[in-house]
């Protein structure tokens, strides 16, 4: 029996070894038109230099550019603690998981099978009558040979979904970081916001004692005090507004962290003052770095091996069997109990009326949608760094120009109350003059807060990290 189990594997291994050829196309990466460097990186007057992956600069947590260690200490919890990245690990694991079923194709099934009968015969067939047992052992194996090479093609496939799936669940960990830092920037906004309108609060009421003071004196109406006091009060209003938005990007880090709102407080804070300048690969990096572009090539390999497990529906299946084992009454493995068989099959369908050309159309269509689709998205991962290096560059300027605004507008807030208080200038351009202020003010707050998240979007179109 050993004998011929040892024959039937070196039958089977025999033309495997001999032919090992896989029918279909092997994979080449689709060709892609990618520039030589991003548009936006030689702007005049932007100094982007190009990443030095080994220069020491942190390679996983890109959050640490923004050294704020209350943004750091979330951004770890995201990946330890957010349910959507939970349950994307989790069809990962299961991709990898119909890789192992699949290869297992490659290998023979074996099964054991012993059983015992016990039966009677009448004395009519010349037996005493007596009950017998009679014992049985027998193994099987069967192998279906991969000649053509439709599993192992299968297993290409299924290993690219994996590495798509595992790209799929690094994108959707890069997504959350981004979500987060994004949260986090308009809630130090608001924080920011709440200073601001504080100060502008108490300004206001001090603009108001000193218009009381004036109209007991006589020297303003009562239409002066009642427009400061209206002024004040819309401030105090804007003021308890701003908590209504903090509180929404609390709650939304909250859950993004995997904790309900309630178990998580972000103490008060401001807004960072200092932009990071963010490191710029060439284009070219970018397809081996962002993950998405990544998983959609990743789809490209697994149409493309698809291909290949259709074609091979054209060539006849072959399929080795075996059964070995004992059976019999007294000693079980006596040599005269012995019995094994071996089987050798193959198949070739004839006709199917052209299911199996329209599988290979279908499978060649798939590739090319998957080939088009990967090519979009290496194209919007292009637009997407220049989308982010021109915001930068323009809210870079726009920047400067409004810190000499609110220069400009606080000035002439003192000036307009210096003027009011001497009597040169009636209440309502004291109001301009401190609607300008507050409104150049919370200006300036808007652009900082626009200039981080364009750094946090262009972190992200680069793929995160910058690394080897």
């Amino acid at each position: 029996m050993y004998e011929a189990l040892r024959r039937l594997f070196a039958w089977g291994l025999a033309p495997v070894a001999l032919c090992g050829c896989m029918v279909g196309p092997n994979y080449h990466r689709p060709s892609i038109d990618a520039p030589a460097a991003f548009k936006e990186a030689s702007a005049a007057g932007v100094n982007w230099g190009p990443a030095r992956p080994n220069d020491g600069a942190e390679k996983g947590a890109w959050w640490l550019v923004f050294r704020d260690p209350q943004l750091s200490t979330l951004e770890e919890r995201v990946a330890v603690n957010n349910q959507n990245l939970k349950a994307a690990l989790a069809a990962h694991d299961a991709a990898e998981a119909t890789v192992d079923e699949t290869r297992a194709g490659l290998l023979p099934t074996i099964a054991l099978g012993p059983r015992i009968r016990r039966y009677h015969l009448n004395d009519q067939f010349g037996t005493d009558g007596q009950t017998r047992t009679r014992p049985a052992f027998s193994g099987t194996i069967s192998w279906h040979l991969d000649l053509w090479g439709e599993i192992r093609r299968q297993v290409e496939s299924d290993r690219a979904a994996a590495r798509a799936s595992a790209e799929q669940l690094a994108w959707l960990r890069l997504q959350n970081q981004v979500d987060l830092a994004n949260d986090y920037f308009f809630l130090r906004y608001d924080d920011s916001m709440t200073s601001l309108l504080q100060a502008t609060v108490a300004a206001y009421a001090r603009a108001l004692d000193m218009t009381r003071q004036r109209h007991n004196l006589g020297a303003v109406s009562e239409v002066d005090v009642i427009s400061a006091q209206t002024q004040m009060q819309n401030a105090q209003a804007q003021l308890v507004g701003v908590g209504i938005d903090r509180a929404t990007q609390e709650h939304a880090i909250a859950v993004l962290v995997g904790v309900p709102p309630e178990a998580l407080t972000i103490t008060s804070g401001s807004l960072v003052g200092a932009v990071p300048t963010v490191p710029v690969e060439l284009p070219s990096r970018l397809l081996e770095r962002r993950p998405d572009v990544v998983e959609a090539e990743q789809n490209v390999v697994e149409q493309n091996a698809m291909i290949g497990a259709a074609i091979a529906a054209y060539y006849p299946d072959v399929n080795l069997g075996a059964l070995g084992g004992y059976s019999g009454s007294g000693a079980l493995f006596q040599a005269g109990n012995k019995l094994w068989l071996m089987t050798a099959q193959g198949s070739e369908v004839l006709f199917n009326g052209g299911a199996r050309s329209a599988k290979v159309r279908s499978a060649r269509a798939n590739y090319e949608q998957s080939v088009a689709a990967y090519r979009q998205k290496v194209l919007e991962a292009f637009q997407g760094v220049d989308d982010n290096l021109s915001s930068l560059r323009i809210l870079e300027r726009k920047g400067g120009i409004q810190d000499a605004t609110i220069a400009s507008a606080r000035q002439g807030m003192r000036f307009a109350l210096n003027e009011y208080r001497m009597g040169a200038v009636d209440y309502t351009t004291v109001i301009n003059a401190q609607t300008s202020a507050l409104s150049a003010e919370e200006s300036g707050l808007q652009i900082r807060q626009q200039r981080l998240s364009a750094t946090v979007s262009l972190i992200e179109a680069l793929g995160g990290a910058w690394r080897e």
